[in-house]
């Protein structure tokens, strides 16, 4: 851009920041009645484990025609509770009986999952995932997305109904607490599942298990982030969190629902179909302007908040490589990362399926593989 334009640009830039100044003033009116509601956090010790699925968004694989995506589960302690691979076209009929033995058994988590909630099908655990062997229509690879999801929820709730545990626990979640990819109401009746078997815990073996959710981004703290500094909100020399209100939610997020908790039920009347947590900003570090994270804590137990919280603050104290950040968290994203020498034979493993599919033709494949496969990157050279 010339001078000319810059100087246009800085311009009409300043003006529209000035016209939208009372935006900022009105979320600084919204967030400061919850500067007298920040509260210190104390640490204390417990066993913190987490469990992290496999990102197949991270694949950057050189060559897959069929958009194979690992479905693998792993915890902070490096134990693997699920590895599978499909693609978009994996048969979804075949899928759904394959978490049940001949007798209609479950044989895995997501299988025992659905049994609990009544279901045989996928497509009637989430509306999200269609039958794609009916028809010649194209089919989505954004499914693969929410089968993964399901699996991750099926795995946490399977540990938490069956695992014995050796001491009161914190299971903490990659990412909040909350999901639109069950139909009608089966999360509902999965969190009261939920709810259940931490009850059960404590009945049978007297082991507290706690459930909480960290998100990296979140819509509510993004909107509000820049006001919270400017009201010195979270500003604090030590540890601290506040409670966020459901009306404070509300206001971030496009879909109401998702900020909906079951105490708003009786106020609006539409029943909570995809909410498990409460909502809580969350400084772990003592310096005013350490990391802030969005963290849910499972609805029934808010009122051990401080306690859970605290649980955290110890478990994320010494958080490496991101400080301020549940240490079990990072080192369960650290074991269920698909990279280096695991990504390459991952990549193998499918050069070597299709060379198997192929038969006679294998020769072919290694033809392709020295063929350039991007000649315009040619222009940056």
């Amino acid at each position: 851009m010339d001078p000319d334009s810059q100087a246009r640009m800085r311009a009409e830039i300043a003006d529209r920041m000035l016209a939208d100044r009372s935006l900022l003033d009105a979320l600084r009116a919204e967030i400061r009645p919850l500067r007298d509601s920040v509260r210190r956090i104390q640490s204390r010790s417990t066993t913190a484990i987490s469990l992290v699925g496999t990102d197949g968004g991270n694949n950057r694989l050189e060559f897959d025609p069929f958009l194979v995506q690992l479905v693998r589960v792993v915890d902070s302690s490096n134990n693997e509770y699920c590895l599978e691979a499909i693609t978009p076209t994996t048969s979804v009929t075949v899928l759904s009986k394959r978490q049940f033995d001949a007798a209609g058994t479950p044989v895995t988590a997501l299988g025992e999952m659905m049994a609990f909630l009544g279901l045989t099908d996928l497509t009637k655990l989430s509306h999200m995932i269609r039958r794609n062997d009916t028809d010649d229509r194209p089919t989505s690879p954004s499914w693969v997305q929410v089968y993964r999801e399901l699996v991750e929820w099926a795995i946490l709730f399977s540990l938490v109904r069956t695992h014995t545990f050796g001491s009161d626990t914190l299971i903490v979640c990659d990412g909040l607490l909350r999901s639109k990819v069950f139909a009608g109401e089966h999360f509902r009746t999965l969190l009261a599942g939920f709810d259940a078997a931490i009850k059960d815990q404590y009945a049978k073996r007297r082991r507290r298990i706690y459930l909480v959710g960290v998100a990296k981004h979140n819509s509510a703290l993004a909107r509000y982030r820049l006001a919270m500094a400017l009201e010195h909100i979270l500003t604090t020399p030590y540890a601290a969190y506040v409670e966020i209100p459901r009306d404070i939610e509300n206001k971030a997020y496009v879909w109401g629902e998702y900020a909906r908790g079951s105490a708003d039920e009786l106020n609006e009347g539409e029943v909570n179909k995809f909410v498990g947590g409460k909502m809580f900003f969350v400084k772990f570090g003592n310096h005013p302007r350490d990391p802030i994270w969005p963290v849910d804590v499972f609805e029934p137990q808010v009122a051990d908040a401080q306690m859970i919280l605290g649980f955290m603050l110890a478990d994320a104290i010494n958080g490496f490589p991101v400080p301020c950040y549940p240490q079990c968290l990072q080192r369960a994203h650290e074991n269920a990362a698909l990279v280096d020498f695991d990504f390459t034979v991952f990549q193998d493993y499918i050069f070597d399926g299709i060379r198997e599919a192929l038969g006679t033709e294998s020769a072919a494949l290694d033809v392709f593989r020295l063929q350039d496969a991007d000649p315009a990157q040619r222009r940056y050279s």
